[in-house]
């Protein structure tokens, strides 16, 4: 099996100083995201703020704002961002394909299912059940593609798209048959960050930092993968327990992020094939840097969900198709040869 590689654009001596800059630029983003709101903070104010919050000449407002309302969900975004985009960069890296997301083997799916059934019934926490329905989903999707103990990659990935396709529609009569929930149900399902704060970011930490920590130890299964399964198998790599352990972290991570953030698109997708522009199909330096533009780009659209109809506060997952849907198109119109080479 000839080696499918993924288009690369910086030359090589300027990769590594990719990821420092992404991090300075991830610390500016924070700062300003934190200043922005339906009331617009100074930035010196914010500073002091977070800094010295008890201090004399702090306002306790600023301390309220900052503190109470914005850094909670402005790290939380970061986080999710960093999850969702670090689980896109292992499902790219297990298919060998770009334009494979964290949602590609029913992780989404499950999640709006279970979240869905959480909003009707009244059972339950609406994350914890997202979070369990997510996994489930993955699990199945992994049974299904099973065939004498090896889980080929087409098979899991058709298997996770006729998931996504029968709980979709399941979702679909959920909220035909409960229109009074139907609504609380779509505005899950449209994803953002609104109301979340500090308990969200505390309930998804722990899962989402195993998550992140299996992936980058994964790296190096995942460099081995990229040149095809008959170099990675003659690298002395065991393909069934590498794809396990790919698939596991990968939708640990995003049924993490999915129940804390709902169904939020197009980071897994964007994030991880800038990165690979930057700093090349390495996965040592794309997971961090993928990790990074991922924070990045979802905590600039939560910015623009908060402030763009301000008071009114739009999903954030509305600002992400808005976004990633265009950009996406014009970097698969560009790098089109390098995409279709890997055929």
């Amino acid at each position: 099996m000839a080696a499918r590689r993924f288009p690369e654009a910086t030359p090589r001596r300027g990769r590594t100083a990719c990821i420092p800059v992404l991090f300075g630029l991830l610390v500016l983003a924070i700062i300003v995201s934190v200043a922005v709101g339906a009331v617009v903070l100074p930035l010196p104010r914010v500073l002091r703020a977070l800094l010295l919050p008890t201090a004399p000449g702090v306002e306790a407002t600023d301390a309220t704002i900052v503190w109470d309302i914005r850094f909670g969900r402005v790290l939380l975004a970061a986080l999710l961002g960093t999850g969702l985009a670090v689980s896109g960069t292992a499902l790219q890296g297990l298919f060998r394909n770009p334009l494979a997301d964290p949602f590609v083997i029913g992780a989404s799916s499950g999640a709006a299912l279970g979240a869905s059934l959480a909003i009707v019934t009244g059972i339950g926490p609406v994350s914890l059940a997202a979070f369990a329905g997510s996994l489930l989903a993955v699990a199945a999707a992994y049974s299904i593609a099973e065939i004498g103990g090896v889980v080929p990659a087409t098979a899991l990935l058709l298997a996770g798209a006729a998931l996504n396709t029968f709980l979709s529609a399941i979702v679909s009569l959920v909220m035909l048959f409960n229109e009074q929930s139907a609504y609380a149900v779509l505005n899950w399902l449209l994803g953002g960050l609104s109301g979340r704060s500090w308990p969200h970011l505390w309930a998804s930490l722990p899962y989402l930092a195993i998550g992140l920590g299996l992936i980058w130890l994964l790296s190096r299964p995942l460099d081995a993968l990229a040149f095809g399964d008959e170099t990675a198998q003659s690298l002395g790599l065991p393909l069934g327990w590498a794809r396990v352990a790919i698939v596991a972290a990968a939708s640990l991570t995003t049924a993490a992020a999915v129940s804390a953030g709902g169904t939020i698109g197009f980071v897994g997708l964007i994030a991880p094939h800038a990165a690979r522009l930057l700093v090349g199909a390495e996965h040592a330096r794309l997971i961090p840097a993928s990790a990074l533009l991922g924070a990045l780009l979802l905590l600039l659209a939560d910015d623009v969900a908060r402030t763009i109809l301000a008071p009114l506060e739009l999903p954030a997952g509305v600002i992400t198709a808005a976004l990633g849907g265009p950009f996406f198109l014009y970097l698969l119109k560009t790098r089109q040869r390098d995409l279709g080479a890997q055929r």
